[in-house]
């Protein structure tokens, strides 16, 4: 009873102990403290720049994204999540998008409270381990546009509330093992068939039964893709499907489904695929004709009457793959199968006779025939024969003029395509390295299996088509290089294709380069080349390094806090621990390194040490490791202070690193000053630093990196900023330089804001940057509430220069209002603040 008791203490502490830590961060405190408690369940590692005693939103947690305090987003995936998600979930009440996907170890149920997340537009878990019902709450998320549950293991019915997501168009449930059947609407419940915005309905592979519901189907929907295979569907086809005009994908195979085809089934004229193949199908097959479209069909192992393959059929000119499989076909129709891009035909084990005239040229795109077991008696073949397979026929007979060909034999399984990794077969790596196909280099791959559930083709050895596949997933994803290989069909007829994707220039992805390669492909941002069909994405989790350990060492420190709060005043100790746990580190810092013991040694410089609020200091040995010694491979930038370098942390952080020359324009008394400003500021709009490097004479500062550099390079030639990604840089700078001005403490004046000085982040979100320059409203000995401020020397950069400052030397917060207002030019204009000596502000002016 006492440990029960004791249990029950801890647990209301540690919940009180994450409360006191979030209190005075930005972000919403039942946000922060809902956050940290779920991660608390989570039994191994989190990102590891989610620690305790950090703001998420301020901090800028991983995966998490704010707006105006609020969570508004978690994106998660691959990162090796281990244990349940919390109740807790449905505190996030403005998260608008929440991606779970690819953790295998994150189980148990779907909270009955994710109901609350009434902004929720996204809702992503894909290939976890959940289990148990779907949750009928998740019919409030009536703002859902796209869900995605498939590759889980939930059990039972569809909930009939699932009816009320009417935004919803990415409807997808696969993978599963839910039962039941399909629900629709009647007096007292809504059903599947309001969702007529969906374009998707991916039910494939569960256990869902009963007949497919007339009901389900209107003329209103916009349905794409219908995905119902491998369940345990009975009764006919309804005839309602062919309302659905829009249709480009139906599967209804491997079920149980009677009766005949239904003839409207013609009136699909966009379809594309269209497979009925193993069910208890009968009657006759209606004309197809009208489906221009189709590349695919499948229309195998059914007991249809006897038919000739139907003229329509033969005459198409977009199929690629005819699949009829035990179909009761019989006679041959007078054809060569010399269509203009089909390349596959399977019509084995059916009763054709006769004389096949075949006639496979080099330029037909046909690579496989297989005709076996059948009655053909003759045959007239001309090009190629290494496509034909007709074992099993009385042609195959000995003494036939073909029984010795290789046609006659049973088929061996040919290679199928695999990339090129000749050129490194000299190579080796350890560990969880792996060679990039490209570089031949050992890196550790982002990696996982691809799954196309309707391509239209056939052929594994098409060169070509995987070669434009590798192509498209390096362009869209970002990547250095793709490796594809183990390409296969499986038994539902399913593309199966491992993938590893490669770092740019680095030996390992970052956590946040991880999870949004993860969310473009769970969300469907990235679109394979044609032909491949829907697919889905099932990642390996991609560790980094120490994070495994990251998870202990906090579990530690909560509930050596929780135990501290047991015995005394819970608020006051936890905040005198945590002060003085710091302070002694910060002075066991202090006296192993002495970062500023020769602080302007090596310099004309003669000023204090900074006073310095959670910058680390970096020794130059680590900045050295990390750069690469420097490596010009790594620079990214450069100017009148120095260099700037791309380097990746021992813990898998990518920074930027600035390092000042020798006779650099920043002085020391500049070096300390953005040191200084930087770990007093905190806005998601000011770059973060990380931290600062002082031994051997060296200036260097640490800084998150951003991967899409400065507005000024974004600016220069083909920019990629669109009218509304130009208006959000504004606005973010705006909100940067409103922080600096009027919510930091005292207020800061940048005094040199320009396009150089904004950096872009990998979604295009600005930060301003560069604080050398920058003066405390308090250092100028000038009351807070005097609008001018004396400033001893006119600094900043000419083109940006405030005219007044420059001529008074008065320096105030408009000086950087007027700089904005340049860069503001820019970012219409597209023009350089000055060029062939003439002023952006005159040019604009002279045309107002």
């Amino acid at each position: 009873m006492r440990t029960r008791y004791f249990g029950g203490l801890c647990l209301i502490f540690l919940c009180m102990a994450s409360l006191c830590f979030v209190v005075t961060g930005v972000t919403n405190n039942e946000d922060a403290s809902a956050l940290y408690l779920m991660s608390l369940l989570w039994e191994n590692t989190v990102p590891t720049n989610w620690m305790s005693g950090t703001d998420p939103c301020d901090s800028h947690w991983d995966g998490v994204a704010c707006t105006d305090g609020r969570i508004t987003s978690l994106k998660l995936s691959s990162v090796g999540l281990k244990g349940a998600l919390s109740n807790k979930i449905g505190s996030l009440t403005a998260l608008q998008t929440l991606d779970l996907s690819y953790n295998k170890d994150l189980t148990g149920r779907l909270p009955n409270s994710i109901g609350n997340l009434v902004s929720l537009r996204i809702l992503i878990v894909i290939a976890c381990n959940f289990n148990g019902h779907l949750p009928t709450e998740l019919g409030n998320l009536t703002n859902l546009s796209f869900l995605a549950l498939n590759s889980n293991k939930f059990t039972g019915p569809i909930p009939p509330t699932l009816g009320k997501l009417t935004n919803l168009e990415w409807f997808d449930i696969a993978d599963n093992e839910l039962t039941g059947s399909l629900p629709v609407s009647n007096a007292t419940q809504s059903g599947l068939d309001k969702l007529v915005n969906a374009q998707h309905f991916h039910f494939n592979l569960n256990h869902l039964s009963g007949t497919i519901p007339p009901e389900l189907f209107s003329g209103n929907m916009n349905l794409l893709h219908i995905l119902f295979d491998s369940n345990e569907f009975e009764g006919q086809i309804p005839t309602t499907l062919g309302l659905v005009n829009t249709l480009t994908v139906l599967r209804l195979d491997r079920n149980q489904i009677t009766g005949s085809i239904p003839s409207n089934i013609s009136n699909l004229v966009s379809l594309e695929e269209l497979n009925l193949s193993n069910n208890r199908l009968n009657g006759d097959i209606p004309d197809l004709s009208t489906l221009n479209e189709l590349q695919y069909i499948d229309l195998s192992n059914n007991s249809y009457n006897s038919f000739k393959l139907p003229r329509w059929l033969t005459d198409s000119k977009e199929l690629i793959t005819i699949v009829m499989d035990n179909c009761s076909v019989s006679g041959f129709s007078s054809t060569n199968f010399n269509l203009p891009v089909l390349q596959t035909v399977r019509m084995k084990n059916n009763k054709l006779n006769g004389i096949v005239k075949i006639d496979i040229s080099d330029s037909s795109a046909l690579q496989w025939i297989d005709l076996r077991n059948n009655n053909i008696t003759e045959a007239d073949v001309e090009g190629r024969t290494t496509a034909l397979w007709i074992a099993g026929n009385p042609i195959c007979n000995p003494g036939t003029n073909l029984s010795s060909t290789k046609s006659c034999q049973n088929i061996v399984s040919e290679k199928s395509y695999e990339t090129n990794m000749a050129q490194c077969e000299n190579n080796k790596c350890s560990g969880n390295l792996t060679l990039n196909p490209r570089t031949c280099k050992c890196q550790q791959p982002y990696e996982g299996i691809l799954k196309f559930r309707a391509p239209s083709f056939s052929d594994l050895r098409d060169t070509e088509r995987f070669k434009n596949l590798e192509e498209s997933l390096k362009t869209k994803l970002g990547v250095d290089a793709v490796h594809l290989f183990r390409l296969h069909f499986d038994s539902s007829d399913y593309l199966i294709i491992s993938v590893q994707l490669f770092p740019v220039d680095t030996e390992l992805f970052t956590r946040s380069e991880v999870i949004q390669i993860g969310f473009n492909l769970s969300k469907q941002v990235y679109k394979p080349p044609e032909g491949f069909g829907p697919f889905f994405f099932i990642a390996t989790p991609y560790i980094i390094g120490t994070e495994e350990s990251s998870k202990g060492l906090r579990l530690g420190f909560i509930v050596g806090i929780a135990f501290g709060a047991f015995c005394l005043a819970l608020v006051v100790i936890i905040t005198g621990l945590y002060a003085l746990r710091q302070k002694k580190r910060a002075e066991k810092a202090i006296e192993i390194h002495k970062p500023f013991a020769s602080w302007g040694a090596n310099s004309m410089d003669s000023v204090n040490t900074p006073r310095l609020k959670g910058a680390r200091w970096f020794s130059f040995a680590e900045i050295k490791e990390a750069t690469n010694n420097f490596s010009e491979s790594n620079a990214i930038g450069s100017g009148g202070y120095g260099r700037v370098y791309k380097a990746m942390l021992p813990e898998g952080e990518m920074v930027a690193i600035k390092r000042a020359q020798q006779g650099s324009l920043q002085g020391g008394t500049e070096f300390k000053n953005e040191i200084e400003l930087l770990s007093r500021v905190h806005h998601k709009n000011l770059v973060g630093l990380i931290g600062f490097c002082t031994e051997q004479g060296e200036q260097m500062l640490v800084y998150e990196y951003m991967p899409n550099g400065t507005l000024r390079e974004n600016l220069n030639g083909e920019s990629k900023l669109d009218w509304s990604k130009r208006l959000q840089i504004a606005l973010d700078c705006a909100k940067g330089l409103n922080y600096l001005h009027e919510l930091a403490n005292p207020p800061i004046i940048h005094r040199d804001v320009k396009s150089n000085n904004i950096l872009l982040d990998e979604n295009l979100n600005a930060m301003v940057a560069d604080f050398g320059l920058s003066k405390l409203v308090a250092d100028t000995g000038v009351n807070a509430g005097s609008k001018s401020h004396v400033s001893s020397q006119v600094k900043g950069t000419m083109g940006y220069l405030d005219p007044e400052y420059y001529i008074t030397q008065q320096l105030s917060k408009k000086s950087d209002v007027y700089s904005y207002g340049i860069v503001l030019l820019e970012l219409i204009t597209g023009r350089l603040p000055i060029e062939g000596g003439k002023y952006i502000v005159v040019l604009v002016k002279n045309v107002l």
